[in-house]
């Protein structure tokens, strides 16, 4: 977990926060997160990991049942959810369908009672943010699944909140379109620099958008870090496996030198080097290794790597720019190995031997 954020440029903070809805079982338990001001977070993790949990907790549409929630340094979980001045953007919209895309987006201003005059000059300023100018009349029946999405971004960012939460907003997105609005959404956020709180399970999604990610696994935070942090240097094995593809092998450490490398036994007489996040790792102690495949190379003649093996090739398919090799080594274990297709061409054929390889570096030893 990272350091708390400085105070100046802290937003949100939960402290020691959990929710139960039987008192027994807890979907978030003892959340400690920091979010900083004018940052795209994301909370990433499967069904059930307390993601959307928190979210809701924040909005206001869920009750906490222990700890404090603070925008600001003002407590806001006893605060009701409509004078939370928090945007909200749904995966299903949640548009008012009798009205058209001007009075969708006029509505959180008469609330708000903004003179027409100023409600009409933001209505034409947003859908010129969100590129939707020409559309206000239209109802969210004539519009695509696209272009209502936008409308429910504008509508959430028309009242200037400095605080807005996404719920899985793209989730009904075909894939072209969903990757769109991951860069506009994005696009978006960079120019407005409000802070934006986002929820999803999509793993891309999160490393495409995100300054940080939140990995949420059993109501609490397993990593909090940057992307690229997040891909490359995961903390645990949940984290390791959840984002991204990686080859799980499970060891145990036979030696554990001053500087912290590891020698793993994965068996097969094979040994393999290692390092890991963890710190007071000893001989005799279970690991699994994490290795993403485009981090293994099927080794050329005359070439070395701090770890390599022979394997037999069980599968090599073709994928554009690389060839997806997946090869069982003599201790039992398999590896998927992303090989560079030029590279690999015309002596990946199932059933032969392949000398695979990968540096020490590359290769997490973290606590299953």
């Amino acid at each position: 977990m990272e350091a708390p954020a400085p105070q100046g440029d802290l937003h949100v903070r939960f402290a020691n926060v959990g929710k139960s809805y039987d008192g027994r079982v807890f979907a978030v338990r003892g959340l400690e997160l920091d979010i900083r001001r004018g940052e795209f977070l994301t909370l990433l993790g499967p069904s059930g990991s307390g993601k959307t949990t928190a979210l809701m907790m924040l909005a206001g549409f869920e009750d906490i049942t222990e700890g404090e929630i603070l925008v600001d340094g003002r407590r806001i979980d006893v605060v009701a959810p409509n004078k939370r001045d928090i945007g909200m953007v749904f995966q299903n919209y949640a548009l008012f369908p009798h009205m058209t895309v001007e009075e969708n987006l006029a509505f959180p201003l008469q609330v708000r009672r903004l003179p027409r005059a100023r409600i009409e000059e933001l209505v034409r300023e947003t859908l010129d943010l969100v590129r939707l100018p020409g559309l206000g009349e239209r109802r969210p029946d004539q519009l695509s699944g696209g272009q209502q999405q936008r409308v429910a971004v504008a509508r959430a960012l028309i009242f200037n909140p400095s605080l807005v939460l996404m719920d899985e907003p793209l989730g009904a997105l075909d894939k072209q379109l969903r990757e769109q609005m991951q860069f506009e959404i994005k696009s978006i956020h960079d120019r407005l620099g409000v802070t934006c709180v986002y929820v999803t399970h999509d793993q891309t999604e999160a490393l495409t958008m995100s300054d940080r990610i939140a990995v949420f696994n059993a109501g609490a935070v397993q990593q909090l870090a940057a992307p690229d942090e997040i891909y490359e240097r995961p903390r645990t094995d949940f984290v390791a496996s959840f984002i991204g593809e990686n080859n799980r092998i499970g060891g145990t450490v036979t030696a554990v030198s001053r500087e912290g490398a590891l020698g793993v036994d994965v068996g097969g007489g094979q040994t393999l080097q290692a390092v890991s996040p963890e710190t007071g790792l000893a001989a005799g102690q279970h690991v699994v290794l994490s290795i993403r495949p485009e981090r293994a190379a099927i080794l050329e003649e005359g070439k070395t790597m701090a770890n390599e093996f022979e394997a037999t090739v069980t599968e090599a398919i073709f994928v554009g720019d690389h060839i997806r090799v997946v090869a069982q080594a003599a201790g039992g274990w398999q590896v998927v190995v992303k090989s560079p297709n030029s590279a690999a061409r015309g002596r990946l054929e199932v059933g032969t031997t392949a000398r695979i390889g990968w540096r020490a570096e590359d290769c997490l030893a973290l606590i299953p």
